[in-house]
């Protein structure tokens, strides 16, 4: 009898290219079916904490508040690199110290780009807003400084910004290591027999998308928010890789690198010794 698990993920370019085998029936046992909920990741976030969905996508700083509810997936993480990774922009040129104890558009309380860069610059005032307002806001003047999470990140100069900070580079330059921003999450109250099936179905399903980029990339686009093929190629293989296959050493290490500074800063909860399904 086939088992139906809730699997929440956002209606973004990246995680519809890596469910789009799943969604699509490409790959699966038949042994467990999947309600695709399509939400932002605060959205998400927020929903972890109430335990509502089997398997979720969460930011990694949001997992601080629900590891006594979810294991993580080793599946399906997104990270940002030493050349790529969220960033703060602005109209004008600045410096990287002048941002501490300023207001920044920031895409939600819960996100890794938000503790990221609580991490990098300390203290600052966050005007929280959807993710995909702020590039505009700073274009227009309502806010002077922007953290994108986006693809906002390929396309910020297009609309006379600058870069401030990479927080993808900023991390690589602290520790050598990718910087983690989403993982996919499974309720630890599900049978183990359940949780081993949904990290095959889901790695099976980014691999799937890897080895049929064209086709779905093509679903990818439904979800790109008006971005150029070539442009949403681009942000997929930023965020949909071999870390996306499996973390490997270096993303688990990243992860509880990132969550134990988060936590000796006074920014997160300390996080209990890590659990990683597949």
């Amino acid at each position: 009898m086939t088992q139906t698990l809730t699997l929440g993920h956002s209606p973004d370019s990246d995680d519809a290219f890596m469910f789009y085998a799943l969604a699509a029936g490409k790959v699966g046992d038949g042994a467990l079916a999947y309600e695709h909920i399509l939400k932002d990741i605060q959205t998400l976030n927020e929903w972890a904490r109430e335990g509502r969905l089997d398997t979720t996508a969460i930011s990694v700083h949001a997992y601080a508040y629900v590891a006594d509810k979810y294991a993580i997936l080793s599946h399906g993480a997104s990270m940002g690199e030493r050349d790529y990774g969220p960033m703060v922009v602005a109209r004008e040129a600045t410096t990287v110290r002048e941002l501490r104890g300023q207001t920044i558009a920031v895409p939600g309380l819960m996100t890794s780009a938000y503790l990221a860069l609580r991490l990098c610059i300390g203290e600052f005032t966050p005007q929280v807003m959807p993710f995909d307002r702020i590039m505009e806001a700073v274009v227009a003047g309502e806010s002077r400084y922007g953290l994108l999470i986006h693809e906002g990140q390929l396309t910020h100069e297009q609309h006379g910004l600058r870069s401030i900070v990479n927080l993808g580079s900023w991390w690589h330059e602290q520790t050598g290591l990718p910087l983690p921003l989403g993982v996919n999450a499974i309720r630890r109250a599900l049978p183990d027999d359940v949780k081993r099936r949904a990290s095959h179905d889901l790695k099976a399903s980014i691999e799937y998308g890897l080895a049929h980029r064209d086709e779905a990339l093509a679903w990818a686009l439904r979800y790109a928010r008006g971005m150029e093929t070539k442009t949403a190629d681009t942000f997929v293989g930023m965020y949909v890789n071999r870390r996306t296959v499996d973390l490997g050493d270096e993303g688990r290490a990243s992860i509880g690198l990132f969550l134990k500074r988060g936590a000796q800063a006074g920014y997160i909860p300390r996080v209990p010794k890590l659990d990683f399904v597949g």
